[in-house]
């Protein structure tokens, strides 16, 4: 599990959520499974499924908002009815390990940039994307929002 410093820009079609931080573990699978039953109406897909939410700012800070989706080749001229378009490219500390580890990894993650003399950029979205394995087990990478 390496961490490292990238540069990427994602093109993603999914649908919006809004909801308790504390929730997020539970309630942005569980939007990613209902917007799976809608994922064939989205064109240009790269096949890639993407969570993109609202980093905590602080303590203060209880509710936030997420999307769920998919990767896409383009922004397409039309989305399905409930769904919203998103492109961002930013500068990202990342990292990618067993979805069952995602806690651990985003923990490593936060302390690889500090570690490293990064600055995490809070206005920006964090992004998660999700690969399948072969022996039935996900992959995820984590991609963490940080200043040039």
């Amino acid at each position: 599990m390496n961490a490292k410093k990238i540069k990427k820009h994602f093109r993603f079609v999914g649908m919006k959520g809004k909801g308790a931080f504390a929730d997020f573990g539970e309630e942005i699978p569980r939007a990613a499974r209902q917007f799976l039953v809608r994922s064939g109406e989205v064109g240009q897909s790269s096949g890639t499924e993407m969570a993109i939410y609202e980093p905590k700012r602080d303590a203060a800070h209880l509710e936030g908002t997420y999307y769920v989706g998919m990767m896409v080749n383009r922004i397409p001229k039309e989305v399905p009815t409930g769904m919203d378009t998103m492109e961002v490219k930013q500068d990202y500390a990342t990292v990618s390990g067993p979805i069952s580890q995602i806690g651990s990894l985003h923990d490593m993650l936060v302390k690889w940039t500090v570690d490293n003399g990064y600055k995490r950029n809070p206005g920006a979205f964090i992004v998660e994307t999700y690969h399948p394995l072969e022996n039935g087990e996900e992959n995820v990478e984590i991609f963490l929002p940080i200043h040039s």
